[in-house]
């Protein structure tokens, strides 16, 4: 006995009782979903990466770790899952798993907005040198400065910054990194200024 590829209910026949689809168009009707739900999550991963610019976390590099952690094999679960359906294989419990993963890049990016965007403490300022800067070309260009770090256990931070003040500073240079402190408990970068 397997399972309808659509709905997931048991059957034994080539057309499921409970959708009354046959096996061809319950395979066609799971890779329809499967593409609609991927372009979701590819939305939401995008959302995420932006939410990451707007309201940049202290630790924004291990964040879009994070994200491109969950992005790749999530990507890969869903294209097992469309390869098991062409073989008429058993997908019920892949699908599931798949289908939980798909709104998480939308939850984190609402995360990200919500505790930079109703954040109304007052900023903390940290005067940090400048020690050095990244920049990275690409569609979404990284530019960060490096400066020594205010946190006990780090040695530096690489703080998120725009292309006009990339150019302006340089190594050697006191900053005055604006932290915030986040709605939800989440520290993030609310900008760089000059002394």
């Amino acid at each position: 006995m397997t399972r309808c590829l659509n709905c997931g209910a048991e059957r034994d026949a080539d057309t499921c009782e409970s959708c009354g689809l046959s096996s061809a168009g319950a395979e066609l009707f799971l890779r329809k979903r499967l593409l609609n739900r991927t372009a979701i999550f590819v939305l939401g991963a995008l959302a995420f990466v932006a939410a990451s610019v707007r309201y940049p976390p202290v630790e924004v590099d291990g964040v879009l770790i994070f994200i491109g952690a969950l992005f790749f094999p999530t990507l890969a679960l869903a294209i097992w899952v469309e390869r098991r359906a062409l073989r008429h294989a058993e997908v019920e419990a892949l699908k599931r798993v798949y289908y939980g993963l798909v709104p998480i890049p939308w939850l984190l990016s609402a995360l990200l907005i919500v505790n930079g965007g109703f954040d109304r403490g007052a900023p903390q300022i940290e005067r940090e040198r400048v020690v050095g800067k990244f920049a990275m070309a690409g569609a979404l260009p990284i530019r960060r400065l490096v400066v020594t770090s205010w946190r006990e256990d780090h040695g530096f931070e690489r703080i998120p910054i725009d292309r006009s003040d990339f150019d302006f500073y340089h190594a050697g240079d006191r900053v005055d990194i604006k932290v915030q402190d986040g709605l939800v408990g989440i520290p993030w970068i609310a900008g760089v200024s000059s002394p």
